[in-house]
């Protein structure tokens, strides 16, 4: 479980990065690095929002902040 919750923190920092510089050049850095392929742009942005899901999930679940106070 840890470690599929550091991987979609990973990948969704990826998009993060990617969707920076696409918000501050216009260049579609995540479109180049898929080859230029509509289907796997949006596989890999699917991706990322099943990540999203699964990081909220597991913020519910297992209340990783409970300690702190």
């Amino acid at each position: 479980m840890k470690f599929t919750c550091v991987l979609c923190v990973a990948i969704l920092i990826a998009l993060g990065i990617c969707g920076g510089v696409y918000a501050l050049s216009g260049f579609n850095l995540l479109y180049l690095l898929c080859f230029r392929s509509t289907v796997v742009y949006r596989c890999v942005l699917s991706v990322g929002g099943v990540c999203a899901l699964f990081n909220i999930y597991s913020l519910i679940v297992f209340k990783p902040f409970r300690g702190l106070k």
